[in-house]
This record gives C-alpha cells, structure tokens and sequence, in this order.
C-alpha cells in the first residue's frame, strides 16, 4: 500500500474532466453524464475552484429546490477542495477518504492539476494488487515460480 498515487493516474490515463466556473448545475450534469463520471473538477482558467459530484447534485439542487439550468455551478459546488500531491501513497488515500468521507481527491503539484482519484480507482488497484499476488503464490506453491 506504499504505492504513490501517481502510479495509479498512469494506469488510469490522463482524461481529466473538468467545467470552467461559469457554468450552471445543467451544463455540468450533462458533462457527467456524457462521460458517465460522478465528479467533476470546477475551474477558474488553469486554477481549481471547486468539485462537483452527484452527492451535491441530490443534497445541494434537489434538496435545495434549486432549478439546475439557472443555477450556477459555483453555488452549490464544494469549494476548498481537499488536495493530494502525486506522491501520496494509497494507504494515505484511503485514509483520507475513510477519515473525510469523500469519495474523490483531485491530484495537485506544484500547483497545478495532474489528475483526479477516485474510490473506485484505489479499489480497483488493490484488488488487482491482491489478485496478482495470490496468483504469484499459487505458481510459487505448484513450483512454478522460482525463489
């Protein structure tokens, strides 16, 4: 689980998905949609503003009675993004995301915006992690693996 994060946004590719700050709730929610992803990065140019996700979609424009074509993204997105750097190992983000209860931290260095880890990248790593070491030690058991 020592793993640094930045081995994961390789493995991932470098599709980023993100909205400039002047758009409405609608905009944003047919941006997800077409990529079937359930954030979104919120800029303003080259900086982050804000994160955008399904969560805030139910609590923040339905709950809120808001109307999402009028609705501009900036007042219902989460500001104050919590950011990792590249070298972040897994362990470290999966902390964050059982400690904070998110689901998705954007990936910053040097101030700028490399990537987006989400839940389901770290689970899929770590089960691919555990499949790759229990088929090492089936091979190594049948003697199909040298030491």
């Amino acid at each position: 689980m020592n793993t640094s994060i930045s081995t994961l946004l390789e493995s991932k590719g470098g599709a980023l998905r993100t909205v400039p700050s002047t758009v409405t709730v609608a905009d944003a929610v047919q941006e997800m949609n077409r990529h079937k992803i359930g954030a979104i990065l919120v800029m303003n140019d080259a900086s982050l503003a804000g994160i955008f996700t399904e969560r805030d979609v139910l609590t923040r424009v339905v709950a809120g009675d808001l109307d999402p074509k009028t609705t501009p993204i900036t007042k219902v997105m989460s500001a104050n993004v919590l950011t990792i750097a590249p070298t972040a190992t897994v362990q470290q983000v999966m902390d964050l995301f059982a400690d904070r209860r998110c689901r998705h931290l954007p990936v910053v260095e040097d101030g700028r915006l490399r990537g987006l880890i989400s839940i389901g990248d770290v689970s899929r790593w770590v089960a691919n992690s555990h499949r790759a070491e229990a088929e090492s030690l089936r091979q190594y058991i049948s003697g199909g693996l040298s030491t």
